[in-house]
């Protein structure tokens, strides 16, 4: 995974420029396997093609944007510790800390750091390099990826047309920024020593500087620093901060909620939604293409059906179901002409007298029913209490004649059966 890493401006030195994406920022593009493959210095603007290209991009935020606090903090979830953070830093901050975004370190000593940032700027930040293509965002607070010397400070400059951004780690959680406004820009150097001298009375300090100022800030810290030699200058490179970005916890982007989230790449998925768009197009306008083919086609039989009852019973009106309608007609005209339908009891008592015959093979006398009732267009047959039920045998018999057999509930412990038509 190819990772691009930029140094952002400060927010002061973004205010005074008219347009602060056109600030030049140190960068670095580094492979999946390590290797930086291009680094520099551009306007944002003119990155914005890597920006696309990159699956990660590291923000390294200006020290003096990022407050960083030494709490001490009680055992809490994650979710009651981000709620309970505006309450712990609001004695610690100037400004409202519902202005801010506070996200919480490791706890280490009973004491977490929280890093503050103006929540504005950062949103102005990722809306920026969402705009420029950026996918996947992290911002870092700068301080904390300088190398970190025990007993000593590390301290890098970032210029900034006339003005000079100073990042210090003063210990291994804590770190601040120095805004310096030299005077002329020759004396840059001899304002940044003295002001590192008077922030860090004590201990040896490790100043990273461009290549090309190694020998002026090298001599300007002999000059004011001759009797103790504390400062050691070095040439500043992107692999100590690509290290100490690699070991940072405190990720400022998720601070923002959801817009500052990983910004999914659409454009290589265009095309396979295109065609799923498409696909489910086609289904759509097939589906109602069917629906109303066989709205047709049933509108066709019920007119086709409605035709054939008005002719064949011209004197009655159009039903709701004219084919029930039509079955009841021709079974009163069977009724009418003396032809007994299947479900009269005249027929279902005769098949059953059949039925019951062929599988019982007993003289009438013998017989194990007690009584027969038609109701509801069925026959209803109770057995003797204590008789023996041949149920299946008659549910077959009577099913070769066209019937079907049901048990119904029983009556004072005796069998009955639902005897109907099959038809």
């Amino acid at each position: 995974m190819s990772i691009l890493y930029i140094r952002l401006p400060s927010k002061a030195a973004a205010d005074g420029a008219s347009s602060w994406t056109a600030l030049p920022c140190p960068f670095a593009l580094v492979s999946q396997g390590g290797a930086i493959e291009r680094q520099g210095i551009a306007p944002l603007s003119d990155l914005s093609a890597l920006m696309a290209k990159t699956q990660r991009v590291v923000l390294l935020l200006a020290a003096s944007d990022v407050s960083l606090l030494r709490i001490k903090v009680p055992p809490m979830s994650a979710a009651r510790l981000k709620a309970a953070l505006p309450n712990l830093v609001e004695e610690k901050i100037i400004t409202d800390p519902a202005e801010c975004v506070m996200v919480a370190g490791a706890s280490s000593d009973g004491l977490r750091t929280i890093a503050v940032m103006q929540r504005a700027w950062l949103e102005n930040i990722a809306k920026a390099f969402i705009g420029f293509g950026a996918r996947n965002i992290t911002a870092l607070p700068s301080q904390l990826c300088l190398p970190y010397q025990e007993g000593g400070v590390s301290a890098a400059i970032n210029e900034q047309q006339a003005d000079i951004d100073v990042t210090l780690r003063l210990s291994e959680y804590e770190g601040i920024g120095l805004p310096i406004m030299p005077e002329q820009p020759a004396s840059a150097p001899h304002e940044v020593v003295e002001a590192l001298s008077a922030v860090v009375p004590q201990g040896p300090i490790a100043l990273y500087v461009p290549q090309a100022d190694v020998r002026n800030f090298q001599d300007a810290a002999d000059n004011i620093d001759a009797a103790e030699q504390r400062i050691s200058v070095f040439a500043d490179s992107w692999p100590h901060w690509i290290a100490g970005a690699g070991a940072m916890p405190l990720d400022l982007m998720p601070g923002l909620g959801a817009a500052a989230g990983a910004n999914l790449n659409w454009r290589p998925w265009r095309a396979p939604l295109a065609l799923v768009a498409a696909v489910l197009l086609i289904n759509i306008i097939g589906l109602n293409f069917d629906w109303w083919r066989l709205k047709s086609e049933a509108n066709a039989s019920r007119t086709a059906m409605t035709k054939i009852y008005k002719s064949a019973f011209p004197n009655e009106t159009v039903a709701a179901f004219p084919i029930e309608r039509m079955r009841q007609k021709i079974a009163a005209a069977k009724r009418d002409s003396g032809q007994a339908a299947p479900d009269d009891f005249t027929a279902l008592a005769a098949a059953f007298g059949e039925a019951w015959a062929e599988t019982q093979g007993r003289k009438p006398g013998e017989s194990d029913i007690a009584g027969l009732e038609y109701r509801e267009r069925s026959l209803f047959v109770r057995l003797k209490t204590g008789a023996e039920a041949p149920t299946e045998q008659v549910r077959k018999a009577l099913a070769e004649r066209g019937l079907t057999l049901a048990a119904a509930p029983s009556q004072a412990g005796a069998v009955v059966w639902q005897i109907r038509s099959g038809k």
